[in-house]
């Protein structure tokens, strides 16, 4: 396991530890070429403020980097973001690019997905480790298997045995990383995606287009919940679909399912009985979706199933 301490900016820091609960953030870059590839999936992501604040005052566990237009960033994520706004952020990015962006220019952003993320009380904040050079500009990685990286992941497990205790619905890979430190196991534990997070992801995993008309005008597409989230369907990319947003209403609704099986549409005659019309809707009965980037993506038969049989208005 590894551990990856970047550099924070004070006020992104600090807009998130002032609220009782954060479920979520986007640690974004502002180049629109930006990777990242140090960790895996629910490493920790620990947040190192900038000088002269030489600490690590908190962290998340990671779940994926994704590309996106800034727009969809902020409508995932609000002021996870670290912003008050998203004309704030716009102003950042433009800040740290060095060129002006207009009020209608929508710039791809690099977003660090972190869940279960963890905000220090000061006494709490972590010096930074003796070879944490001044001249780092993003920030660096440390594997557990180090004495250094031992050290550290022992200390967060400290301080988490604190935040948790404090800490508003505690979240799985914040209550593994408490208990795993303590005796020194490095041990990953999958965090709870929040509806920021599986709303990128879910757009990343079907690239973007409508699984079920391959549509790839971004502001009409949305992620929905195969299972609803209200019946206990989790935010997780097996429960999620990316639909035009008409066919998420319709699929909410129970007019459009998806069959189990073959992962074919199924479409409704309550439409045409109850609103003469459809023809639209009938032309996409029997055609297969898509298949989403990864087999951790692919829709649940359990998920698909629960939908069919209670969701959908045969």
């Amino acid at each position: 396991m590894k551990i990856f301490v970047g550099l924070t900016d004070y006020d992104w820091f600090k807009l998130h530890a002032l609220k009782p609960r954060v479920e979520e953030v986007n640690f974004w870059r502002p180049s629109p070429t930006a990777t990242f590839k140090v960790l895996a999936h629910g490493d920790p992501f620990l947040f190192k403020l900038h000088s002269p604040r030489n600490f690590i005052a908190g962290g998340g566990f990671y779940t994926q980097f994704v590309q996106m237009p800034v727009s969809l960033a902020w409508g995932a994520f609000g002021e996870g973001n670290g912003a008050r706004s998203l004309e704030e952020v716009k102003i950042r990015i433009s800040r740290y690019r060095r060129q002006p962006i207009g009020p209608f220019d929508d710039p791809t952003i690099g977003c660090i997905l972190l869940c279960e993320p963890f905000f220090f009380e000061e006494r709490d904040w972590i010096p930074v480790p003796e070879d944490f050079s001044k001249s780092i500009v993003v920030g660096k990685s440390y594997d557990v298997s180090t004495e250094v990286g031992m050290r550290l992941w022992r200390q967060i497990g400290e301080r988490l045995e604190r935040f948790q205790a404090t800490a508003v619905g505690a979240g799985p890979a914040t209550i593994a990383a408490a208990e795993n430190a303590r005796y020194g196991r490095p041990v990953t534990i999958h965090p709870r995606l929040g509806q920021g997070a599986f709303r990128l992801l879910i757009t990343d995993a079907y690239n973007r287009r409508c699984a079920m008309t391959g549509e790839k005008t971004l502001p009409v597409l949305e992620a929905a919940h195969i299972r609803p989230y209200s019946l206990g369907g989790e935010h997780a990319l097996p429960n999620g679909l990316l639909l035009r947003s008409d066919l998420h209403k319709l699929f909410d609704l129970g007019y459009v399912t998806i069959d189990p099986d073959d992962h074919k549409i199924i479409v409704s005659r309550r439409i045409r009985e109850e609103y003469e019309n459809g023809r639209h809707y009938y032309a996409l009965h029997g055609n297969a979706i898509a298949t989403p980037i990864g087999s951790y993506s692919t829709p649940s038969q359990e998920n698909l199933r629960y939908h069919s049989e209670r969701i959908f208005r045969g």
